[in-house]
């Protein structure tokens, strides 16, 4: 991770294929291009990579996971359960609809603390969103079993862990709707972009039309086409597109370079016992993104952070003292800072944040670093940058 660490010749031939065509739109422009879509194409090798019946591309994984709750039927008033840990983009993506981020602990997956999850269910919940960060999963079953009692749906915003799976099936495709970003610091990148894959045809549809302005994608007019209902621009453009269907052509070959360079630093850190490392579920099986690894309290791993920045040890995040990652900084969404009004709904279903603590979630996200797993690197990078942290965590111990 990222995907663009590799960019070749395969991407290049992509992408030399739209500006030789000529159509950069995904949709229309039919005797134009020749036969050539892109996106397209993306979308039959996500169905068949992830062994789901439909995926719909868009522009971001924001606009994806968006999309997945829109397609669901969430909006006004209703309530989404969400880990307190993740990308802005998932609470941002509930705000947009008018519904509510209902923000709970997470547990030593990194993710959502299942009995919390229960505590947390009111009438007004329409749906359970576990976030899949920083290349491991939720309890899917768990959250299964939870949502089938409740009527509830299961989206998963599996964005960090492409790849990954649980149970044998593919992150993304355990739930009612999977989403995934392509952005440029992904496993596979767009450039910009994301994609929704279901196994529900009607989701399905509206996935499609909800993308492009509600357009139905009927016959070959886009001016004849009808609107079954309103929709968005949430379209993705051919040129990134291109760029992923030859991404995700080496995804099997990203998981494995991962897997390599994790597992070597790993077992080096394995060596050190007051490292402690991520829970995964049973029956699950991480992307291998990131090594996710406790460290014995607060000071510690602050006194390690720094050391691995002044010593050039790149790309270990401590998400306690982040402004993107993690409740503890989110002064905007606590004090719902905005540039217009927002529902009487929204302001007061938010109203919880301001008194709320996640002591759970600070004590195993103020013990955690979380280090990025890079594609480029050479076997010997790796064998050195695994014995620099060992040396960096013993000293601070």
């Amino acid at each position: 991770m990222p995907g663009f660490e590799l960019f070749g010749a395969l991407e290049r031939k992509e992408v030399n294929d739209v500006l030789d065509n000529g159509v950069l739109m995904r949709y229309g422009f039919d005797g134009m291009r020749n036969g050539h879509w892109k996106a397209r194409e993306l979308e039959l090798e996500l169905q068949k990579q992830f062994r789901v019946k439909h995926a719909q591309l868009v522009s971001s994984g924001t606009a994806a996971v968006s999309m997945s709750l829109a397609i669901a039927g969430v909006g006004a008033g209703d309530e989404v359960i969400m880990p307190c840990f993740t990308f802005v983009a998932s609470f941002e993506a509930i705000l947009m609809l008018g519904a509510i981020p209902i923000l709970v602990d997470i547990d030593d997956t990194l993710t959502l603390d299942i009995e919390e999850v229960k505590k947390s269910i009111s009438l007004k919940t329409k749906a359970i969103m576990p976030v899949h960060m920083c290349g491991s999963m939720a309890n899917l079953q768990a959250l299964k079993s939870i949502c089938d009692t409740n009527n509830l749906f299961l989206i998963e915003d599996a964005c960090q862990a492409i790849g990954g799976t649980y149970q044998g099936i593919p992150l993304g495709s355990y739930g009612d709707v999977g989403s995934f970003s392509f952005d440029f610091v992904k496993t596979i990148t767009c450039g910009e972009g994301g994609a929704v894959i279901t196994n529900n045809s009607k989701l399905a549809l509206c996935a499609d039309h909800f993308s492009d302005h509600g357009h139905d994608h009927q016959g070959h007019d886009r001016g004849a086409e009808l609107h079954p209902f309103l929709g968005y621009n949430f379209r993705i453009s051919e040129l990134n597109a291109a760029v992923g269907l030859a991404q995700l052509r080496r995804l099997n070959d990203f998981i494995g370079i991962q897997k390599k360079n994790y597992t070597i630093l790993r077992e080096a850190l394995s060596q050190i016992p007051e490292i402690m490392f991520r829970t995964v579920p049973d029956g699950g099986v991480e992307n291998y993104s990131f090594l996710n690894i406790f460290l014995p309290n607060l000071e510690i791993t602050r006194l390690v952070s720094k050391a691995f920045k002044e010593e050039g040890v790149d790309g270990c995040f401590h998400y306690y003292d982040n402004h993107w990652h993690y409740i503890r900084k989110w002064e905007h969404l606590k004090e719902l800072k905005t540039l217009y009004p927002v529902s009487l709904d929204v302001s007061k279903g938010l109203e919880y944040l301001k008194n709320k603590s996640f002591e759970q979630s600070d004590y195993f996200i103020g013990r955690n670093l979380s280090c990025l797993i890079k594609l480029s690197w050479t076997e010997a990078e790796v064998i050195d940058r695994a014995h620099k942290m060992a040396q960096i965590i013993k000293r601070m111990l």
